[in-house]
């Protein structure tokens, strides 16, 4: 389904390319990933996909999880879309005025400069699209030579998406770092996967599967000898699976790249490719635990649980901007992601499911709201305007760089907005005590969940630094709600002044309630969730 709209939208582009296309094949993406998610929910029987189904010769096998996880990325694709397909101002080009704005031309035309470029790239929606493809068949990946063209797939059109905005400097470098590095963890899979090939003669993951449990005697030099390298392969791999999610200690780029790059792009970068790794490392871990002495997944993944947990954690407390803060966050949330991965039980397993599910369901939402905030940012209009500098009005100081991509970079920046939008200004505050695990919300479960299957399997000292880490992270929580509730605004009066916003977008104000209202309300009805995240565990355990 995706591949063909993807064809099609292409070939419809290659006879009439005009700029202004763009938001059509924006919406049009977000049509056809919505019916795909019918189409995935109608598919999806987990009774008969409860051991997995093999296809196109073994390639790739889907199951009940697969499925599932397919219908959440159709999910929240669309949802990543509405950003470029309907943007906060409510003004686009020349030729559309917003009431909503006041009557100065270049307040005007900086406002719409923050939006314009999005409806104007048209290649936007279809490496989106490429993007998922990879993302899917990644995930239903059963073979080393499918899992690695499918990662390239899906990181090649990230490197793409990253560069979109070619005329800032700061997406293009960022860009580039981000191709670099992306490049340099694909050798270390291609490396492993070589390894294991060399040693095993097999691409299939089942063979390599039954291969590496099979009890073969260590008094043997030349077995002792491929064991070994066998598992300096796994290591490899691993590394460069941990390197693709900005798990520690392979985490440095990240902070700097999600930084640079668009706030819009951020959105889509930081979230959506960890999803298809990470369940394919589910999908790997669960059957490749080899019994060899000189490796151990548990093992990898609980050093780089406990890094991440520490780094995430200390490196977000000196943080003064947002989207590192946030990148530090996704570091930390990743360690408690890893650390229910390598317990590999049914109660650890639900608790990866419920946990992945709700982060990005309220990452996504924060990154909403920062976008929403840069944008219908408030205005001060008056005798103050005659002489404004671009970007002024939005609240930027004068030496940020990329404004028109990014206008919200410092917390300083959301001192006082809750008196503009108090409303907003809950939701985001809402959004970032699920991510600190506050209860009665989402995050809270999952993270309780974690802790609890981590203690009934004996990993006490990880609870108890994953519980640290939770009290420690609430403290840069805070920090972005001291900025908006607390914190006074370093706007100058002025008497001769009026405040004028600009209004979101319907899509917007309905996608950042129904995420909002999603997590306050996990508490009046649990059972969907918990039972959704059971089921699905079970069936990996089932004989």
């Amino acid at each position: 389904m995706l591949f063909l709209s993807n064809a099609s939208l292409l070939l419809v582009n290659a006879f009439t390319y005009r700029s202004e296309y763009s938001i059509l094949f924006i919406r049009a993406s977000i049509i056809v990933l919505l019916y795909s998610a019918l189409l995935s929910i109608g598919s999806l029987h987990v009774r008969c996909l409860e051991q997995g189904i093999g296809i196109y010769n073994g390639l790739f096998q889907t199951s009940a999880i697969t499925q599932s996880m397919d219908l959440l990325m159709y999910i929240l694709a669309p949802v990543v879309l509405l950003l470029s397909g309907f943007y906060g101002s409510r003004s686009y080009g020349n030729k559309l005025e917003n009431p909503m704005l006041p009557k100065n031309t270049q307040i005007q035309e900086t406002l719409r400069g923050l939006s314009a470029e999005q409806f104007t790239i048209v290649t936007y929606p279809l490496v989106t699209l490429f993007i998922l493809i990879g993302a899917i068949l990644l995930m239903s990946s059963s073979d080393l030579i499918s899992m690695f063209l499918a990662i390239e797939l899906q990181s090649y059109g990230l490197y793409i998406f990253a560069t979109l905005y070619r005329n800032s400097e700061w997406s293009t470098s960022a860009g580039l770092t981000y191709f670099l590095l992306g490049g340099l963890s694909s050798c270390f899979i291609l490396l492993g996967s070589a390894l294991l090939y060399a040693n095993c003669g097999l691409t299939s993951l089942d063979g390599i599967y039954v291969f590496s449990n099979i009890e073969i005697p260590s008094t043997s030099f030349t077995t002792t000898g491929h064991s070994e390298i066998l598992s300096m392969g796994l290591l490899i791999m691993s590394c460069g699976y941990l390197f693709k999610i900005s798990a520690a200690p392979f985490h440095f780029w990240s902070p700097d790249v999600y930084d640079a790059l668009d706030t819009v792009v951020t959105t889509f970068v930081a979230n959506l490719p960890k999803i298809s790794i990470l369940i394919f490392l589910l999908g790997l871990t669960h059957g490749a635990l080899s019994k060899y002495p000189e490796f151990s997944w548990t093992n990898v993944f609980l050093v780089s649980s406990f890094l991440s947990l520490v780094v995430g954690t200390v490196g977000g407390l000196v943080q003064f901007r947002i989207k590192k803060l946030l990148a530090y966050s996704s570091i930390s949330n990743v360690g408690f992601l890893l650390l229910a991965l390598s317990i590999n039980s049914v109660e650890s397993i639900q608790a990866f499911i419920l946990y992945l599910s709700q982060y990005m369901l309220t990452n996504i939402n924060i990154f909403f709201i920062i976008i929403l905030i840069g944008v219908s940012h408030h205005c001060t209009v008056g005798s103050f305007c005659k002489n404004v500098t671009p970007g002024a009005h939005l609240g930027l100081n004068s030496n940020l760089l990329d404004r028109e991509h990014s206008p919200l970079q410092l917390i300083s920046q959301l001192k006082g907005y809750f008196y503009h939008n108090p409303v907003l200004a809950l939701s985001f505050a809402i959004s970032i005590f699920s991510l600190a695990g506050i209860p009665p919300l989402l995050g809270f479960f999952a993270k309780q969940l974690v802790l609890s299957a981590a203690l009934n399997n004996g990993y006490v000292f990880l609870s108890l630094i994953g519980i640290l880490t939770s009290v420690i992270g609430g403290v840069y929580y805070l920090m972005l709600i001291k900025a908006m509730f607390f914190d006074k605004s370093d706007e100058s009066s002025n008497e001769d002044k009026s405040i004028v916003s600009t209004w979101p977008s319907s899509p917007f104000t309905i996608t950042v309630s129904v995420l909002t209202l999603a997590n306050l309300l996990f508490i009046l009805y649990p059972k969907i969730w918990l039972r959704s995240a059971s089921v699905l565990a079970m069936t990996l355990f089932n004989p």
